[in-house]
């Protein structure tokens, strides 16, 4: 491998063309450390992602993963964990060559966030590490772990020498959501992570914006004369962006209670949908290009007044999901039986540009709903002028285009069109693009996506500091009024939230979809 010198840094390999932009992206020499290895989160997801990676052949030969934990573990029992989590979590089949060749780059460290000595040995291990895999100095710090041991981990980075970047190698911090619990602590948060990562080595993972559907959205809006004339306040009636979770929160009490639905889906993950649909074509595709482009979106994102008629929130009670009966979420352990938490959220923005005055977008979570799914709908306006007799289109709707990003990932086209028959009778149609269908190659998992471009430092999926603190100016009004008026709405498990949530389209003359 040879450096590509340039403002990106990247990696080339001398034995491929480069003007060929259809081969992989291969990251080079690095390593990653692991904070937060027995979670969930890095067996599920992280460790599984890396192995996918590996066998993909997108990693380098001399890849490094270091596991941080407090365990009293060695090399092998991290190796252990590793592979378990890889047999049982990871998209690509097993090989074992591909394994053996990993399994050589695992290390571990044991310690804990406050101590010095345990931070000494992790700077040994990743010079050990460089001599010995050939990782050239170049290391991310992945913090999959709670938000308020954040500044401690910075701190003992920086205090060790591992966050020093001297120019000739990079390191890299990686965050997990939530930044923050409102705009004044992420703030604070984003003070304390850039005084010890420069902004351009922040990665802030929102994994979503790793999905291919949220990717492809750009490419169906851009590569596409067919829709961008009409992608306006002009066509468009108005926007739904919802991710439902037919799931509790049970077992989660430790980080949900407290938090909520909307600080835990809407101020990142919608919208950043929300960014991605409302933005104006970027000059390109650069990360700093469309970037700039969501962030002048989310300035002129607001919440709708008045908040009161325009949002709403509901909290699951006991009920029943398919033929499975549930608990409320004051029943679920960990739960206080008086707890406000809400569980479902729903708010309505406006975004002030000549391009969306006017048309309303509703954005909406909740856990225990009828069904999982997350997707965008963008709902259009009716025909100004129908020449037909009201009994021949009875059941026509309003055209609908809508970008299913889990499951089923896809997009769907809903118009009019006539039944066969000698009479002109119209109905609602779809037409219906699949992945699975439409491409043999499998969609690799969000965090495959995300895990690469950190080690490539291609941030273009990854919020900006500025970006973070835009989406807490929009939610903050909404959660302050919340937390005053105490207890949310209840709805049954396996419904579709609170009446307020349907009452709130209602006032309007609209109404939810049913995905």
């Amino acid at each position: 491998m040879t450096r590509q010198t340039g403002a990106d840094d990247t990696w080339t390999n001398p034995l491929r063309d480069a003007r060929d932009k259809r081969l992989p992206r291969i990251a080079g020499p690095s390593g990653l450390v692991l904070f937060g290895v027995t979670g969930d989160l890095a067996r599920k997801k992280l460790m599984p992602a890396i192995y996918d990676l590996a066998n993909r052949g997108l990693l380098p030969p001399g890849f490094a993963l270091v596991g941080f934990a407090r365990r009293d573990w060695e090399d092998q029992d991290f190796a252990e964990v590793v592979h378990d989590a890889v047999r049982e979590h990871s998209r690509t089949p097993f090989r074992q060559e591909v394994w053996d060749r990993l399994a050589e780059g695992l290390r571990f460290v044991q310690g804990t966030f406050d101590d010095d000595e345990s931070f000494d040995r992790l700077a040994a291990c990743v010079a050990e590490l460089d001599a010995e895999r050939g990782t050239n100095g170049n290391h991310a710090f992945y913090l999959s772990i709670p938000p308020s041991a954040f500044p401690t981990v910075c701190k003992q980075l920086s205090r060790s020498g591992l966050a020093d970047d001297d120019g000739d190698v990079w390191r890299r911090v990686v965050i997990e959501k939530p930044f923050g619990h409102d705009l004044r602590s992420a703030r604070e948060l984003n003070g304390i992570v850039n005084d010890v990562f420069p902004e351009d080595a922040v990665f802030r993972i929102d994994h979503y914006l790793g999905k291919e559907t949220v990717q492809n959205l750009l490419a169906l809006r851009f590569a596409n004369e067919l829709f961008e004339p009409i992608w306006n306040a002009h066509h468009v009636d108005h926007v739904q962006i919802t991710m439902a979770e037919d799931i509790g929160v049970g077992g989660r009490a430790g980080y949900y209670d407290g938090i909520g639905a909307a600080r835990d889906v809407i101020q990142n993950h919608l919208l950043q949908l929300l960014a991605l649909t409302a933005m104006e074509e970027p000059v390109s595709f650069s990360p700093h290009d469309l970037r700039e482009e969501k962030i002048k979106v989310l300035s002129a994102t607001s919440l709708a007044e008045p908040i009161d008629e325009t949002t709403a929130r509901g909290q699951y009670a006991a009920g029943w999901q398919g033929s499975t009966e549930v608990k409320g979420l004051q029943q679920e352990e960990g739960f206080p039986p008086d707890s406000v938490t809400e569980t479902y959220a729903a708010i309505t923005c406006e975004v002030n540009t000549r391009r969306w005055a006017g048309v309303p977008f509703y954005l909406r979570t909740g856990k225990r709903l009828g069904r999982r799914v997350t997707e965008i709908a963008v709902v259009f306006k009716r025909a100004p002028h129908l020449p037909f007799d009201q009994t021949m289109t009875e059941e026509l709707g309003q055209n609908a285009l809508v970008v299913r990003v889990q499951p089923d990932e896809g997009v769907t086209l809903r118009f009019g069109s006539k039944v066969p028959g000698s009479g002109m009778e119209v109905r609602d149609v779809t037409m219906d693009f699949g992945y699975g269908t439409a491409f043999t190659e499998a969609s690799p998992e969000a965090y495959e996506r995300l895990l690469l471009d950190v080690l490539l430092g291609e941030p273009s999926l990854f919020p900006t500091n500025t970006e973070v603190e835009l989406s807490w100016r929009i939610l903050d009004p909404v959660i302050e009024k919340w937390h005053r008026e105490g207890s949310p709405d209840s709805y049954a498990a396996g419904t579709w939230g609170p009446p307020s949530a349907d009452a709130l389209l209602e006032r309007t003359g609209r109404s939810w979809r049913r995905p």
